[in-house]
């Protein structure tokens, strides 16, 4: 029950009460006075002229505070219904924005004020973070490039050991695995500072589908998963051809990673509307229901199907969302425990 509505009722029963009391009041005025008068059956007389005198007063005079109560109560909370609308669509983007304030000095408004305060306060520490992790990550990509020319550099050593062999190699995985991490960092750090310019073009969105299903096909081969493209229809976005391919690639790579032994994937671009729908099904261990609304955080693997074998840095899809969402479409993930995981992502077609 909205606040409202309750002042309304709460209103409403005070107008009650007081016209009860009212008629009460003229009810015994009335009997007092027939009763110095020496009428007959004064009680009789009394409660009849009480009883018109409510109805032909009382009644209008209380379906008039109803409508003049609702009037003020509308009036009164107008502020409060348009701050909370202004609340509702504040997300990490418009930080800077504002609430409107009545500035007549009330509560409501002093409220708003320290909202405002608040909002800037934390738009501040975002900037802050987002600076931090764009600078550190800017900072490490030129260490971490010397590491893997020098790692390489020594592998191609003839006369290495064996066992210096392998240990150099995996020195050089961790060495590119660390270097993902950082470009998928800096790439999201600037994103969410919206430092990163898309180029919008008319995107045969079909052919990079065929083109990813080629390439899952060649990341699964090695275990033995089956990769099958149930339907393409010919669709045309409008987007970066660069961010799309790297959406499908990383949709497919997880599909491939999180997946069992001798499992299967199935691909598949339809349209849905005013939309181009994919849809990327995989056979693996499934996501449990209170972890499927953390998958888009960064960093987090807290599902089964993250284990500590399965190369990844929880990053592809928070990149994947953002690409998503810079393309103005959408994307959900269903998934049964032990069964399908099925990934499905809107595009807006090409007008």
């Amino acid at each position: 029950m909205t606040i409202r509505t309750r002042l309304t009722l709460w209103y409403a029963g005070i107008l009650t009460v007081s016209l009860l009391v009212i008629g009460f009041g003229t009810y015994q005025e009335i009997d007092e006075r027939l009763r110095h008068e020496h009428r007959r059956a004064p009680e009789q007389h009394a409660m009849a002229e009480a009883g018109e005198m409510v109805f032909q007063m009382g009644l209008p005079a209380i379906l008039l505070g109803l409508l003049g109560g609702w009037w003020l109560t509308r009036r009164a909370l107008a502020p409060m219904t348009q701050l909370t609308d202004a609340v509702e669509k504040i997300h990490e983007r418009n930080l800077r924005d504002p609430l409107p304030r009545t500035r007549n000095g009330d509560e409501l408004d002093r409220l708003t004020e320290i909202f405002n305060g608040m909002l800037a306060r934390l738009d501040d520490s975002f900037n802050r973070t987002r600076e931090f992790t764009l600078h550190a990550s800017h900072e490490l990509k030129t260490p971490l490039t010397v590491l893997c020319g020098e790692t390489e550099t020594t592998l191609r050593d003839e006369s290495l050991a064996p066992a210096e062999r392998e240990r150099a190699a995996s020195l050089l995985d961790e060495l590119r695995r660390l270097t993902r991490i950082v470009d998928g960092l800096t790439l999201l750090a600037k994103a969410d500072a919206g430092q990163v310019a898309l180029k919008l073009e008319p995107v045969r969105f079909d052919e990079l589908v065929r083109d990813n299903f080629a390439d899952a096909q060649i990341l699964a081969e090695p275990q033995g998963i089956r990769v099958e493209l149930a339907g393409c229809e010919e669709t045309t976005v409008r987007g970066d051809r660069h961010r799309l391919r790297q959406l499908l690639l990383n949709l497919a790579d997880n599909a491939v990673k999180y997946n069992q032994p001798q499992g299967r994937v199935t691909m598949s671009l339809r349209r849905a509307g005013e939309t181009a729908e994919l849809i990327i099904a995989n056979s693996g261990p499934g996501i449990p229901p209170e972890i499927l609304p953390r998958v888009f955080d960064r960093f987090y693997r807290g599902d089964p199907a993250h284990s500590p074998t399965v190369d990844g840095c929880g990053l592809g899809l928070s990149i994947v969302q953002w690409i998503v969402s810079a393309h103005s479409g959408s994307i959900k993930i269903e998934s049964v425990p032990g069964g399908i995981t099925t990934v499905s992502v809107r595009l807006p077609l090409q007008s």
